[in-house]
């Protein structure tokens, strides 16, 4: 089970799991609506390394990268079910538009995103790659994008 940690926590954290030789991988996202395709992405990105974390943005993020009616789970309901997930370590709140100053604070090992991503138009590929690390887009599982539920659900 995973364990919601500030940012300088993670940091701290970040940096003894590296002096140990574990590989740390982080992702982020909003994870408005936690499904079956989140699940699935977070277990590939797990696979990459030893330590998955997972930056997490905010509610007033997601308002502004979404819209006024987002998120649709408050914060506390997402960082609760994605710390619950078997394959994630640690989440991390941001507040800001994008995580490009949390991942440059953490400098991970690998950095993860989607399938739906260009490694050039990542948030914090640069910072991540200077550093040594590697970036890795995921192919996106058919099927399983939110945009997909959450228009199902509209037409209800």
């Amino acid at each position: 089970m995973g364990k919601l940690v500030s940012q300088a926590e993670a940091s701290r954290i970040v940096r003894a799991r590296q002096r140990r030789g574990q590989t740390v991988v982080f992702t982020n996202g909003c994870f408005d609506i936690i499904h079956r395709g989140h699940v699935e992405y977070l277990a590939r990105a797990k696979k990459l390394g030893d330590v998955l974390m997972i930056g997490l943005n905010s509610d007033q993020s997601v308002k502004r990268l979404k819209g006024k009616g987002r998120p649709l789970l408050r914060f506390k309901d997402r960082a609760f079910i994605l710390a619950h997930l078997d394959m994630v370590d640690y989440v991390v709140p941001f507040g800001s538009f994008t995580p490009r100053a949390l991942i440059a604070k953490l400098l991970p090992d690998v950095l993860v995103k989607g399938g739906d991503y260009k490694i050039p138009d990542i948030v914090g590929a640069k910072e991540v790659t200077r550093s040594g690390g590697k970036v890795i887009v995921i192919p996106l599982i058919r099927g399983r994008s939110t945009s997909k539920i959450l228009s199902a659900v509209k037409k209800l």
